[in-house]
């Protein structure tokens, strides 16, 4: 039995159109792989940047203004042919000088490697100071790292009851657009990378628990005036609190009058806040900064000396004393230049 002559046209009819289609996909195939070849050339540095949600579309005309393709099109047809279309990430890219194949800058902007702004935090800041360098910088907002700073909820995800004394002094780089939140959860990750088991062990060696450590170092980052002269410092203040003596810190009086004009009085040594430890024997209820890893070490392992005192020598090192009139000797010698 033969086929009927309509249905052989019919069937001929959809062998054309399979053939049609096939020579099709075949001339686009071959389109976009010579478009992924071919690259382009840029002269000058170029920063573009992808909003959140943005549509391919636009991402296509964005890179086509900075000359970094030539056909958005075919760059929209090559992320789509990829299944890559909904996979670009957000933020800001940097292109240097160079040949740059669409292939290329598709997969940059799929891997989201994204321009990283820059904070460095050195020894000694406190909590706000970190913050407000941050923010300073396009890390973050402000007032929504203020916000952090006391929120309960926060500070229990972090395991924490303050984050000051968490925050690891190093240079951080962050994409823009991070949360506040991110930024705090990783310095706080970085100063517990630094407190390990060695360290706490050597801590608890001394009668100190974490926060204590903490604490400590942080007193000793802010008296000391180089890395050389921290476990002397240390060891001053270890030798004061087992003889129940007063740390009589300055900086731990300032930290705790919020508000300093930079000249310390005699008053202001008077003023009975949790951290004036010239009226509160002991340590302070907490970190009054945040120290680096040479004052945790020193914290933990201070110098075997007997040292009770220590007066500014006016050169940015301190002069050691055993005894009360050793050290009143120094302060005329240094303090009242007699």
């Amino acid at each position: 039995m033969t086929d009927a002559p309509g249905e052989v046209m019919s069937r001929r009819g959809w062998l054309r159109k399979l053939v049609g289609a096939l020579v099709l996909s075949l001339v686009v195939l071959l389109a976009i792989g010579g478009y992924v070849l071919r690259p382009c050339q840029i002269e000058q540095e170029q920063l573009i940047t992808v909003s959140s949600g943005q549509a391919l579309q636009g991402v296509a005309r964005t890179l086509e203004r900075h000359g970094l393709i030539d056909s958005p099109l075919f760059f929209r047809a090559l992320a789509r042919w990829r299944g890559e279309a909904r996979k670009i990430q957000a933020g800001s890219y940097r292109f240097s000088p160079g040949s740059y194949r669409p292939g290329d800058i598709l997969q940059i902007l799929v891997e989201g490697r994204v321009e990283l702004v820059q904070c460095t935090l050195p020894e000694g800041l406190t909590a706000l100071e970190v913050v407000k360098r941050c923010s300073d910088v396009g890390i973050g907002d402000y007032g929504r790292y203020r916000t952090l700073l006391v929120d309960t909820e926060f500070l229990q995800q972090l395991n924490v009851d303050g984050v000051e004394g968490y925050l690891f002094p190093e240079t951080y780089r962050f994409a823009p657009g991070v949360s506040e939140a991110s930024v705090l959860t990783a310095m706080v990750a970085e100063m517990r990378r630094h407190l390990d088991a060695s360290l706490l062990a050597a801590a608890k060696k001394q009668g100190l628990n974490e926060l204590q450590l903490l604490t400590l170092a942080s007193i000793v980052q802010k008296e000391a005036g180089n890395i050389e002269e921290m476990p002397l410092i240390s060891a001053v203040f270890h030798n004061r609190l087992k003889r129940g003596m007063l740390l009589q810190a300055d900086p731990t009086v300032i930290y705790g009058l919020g508000d300093f004009d930079g000249n310390l009085t005699r008053k202001h040594l008077k003023t009975p806040t949790p951290y004036n430890t010239y009226v509160h024997r002991g340590l302070p209820p907490g970190p009054i900064a945040n120290p680096g890893l040479d004052a945790l070490q020193a914290a933990a392992h201070p110098a075997q000396e007997n040292y009770l005192y220590f007066v500014a020598t006016g050169e940015g090192a301190h002069y050691f004393s055993k005894n009360l009139k050793e050290h009143n000797r120094a302060v005329r010698r240094y303090q009242l230049h007699r």
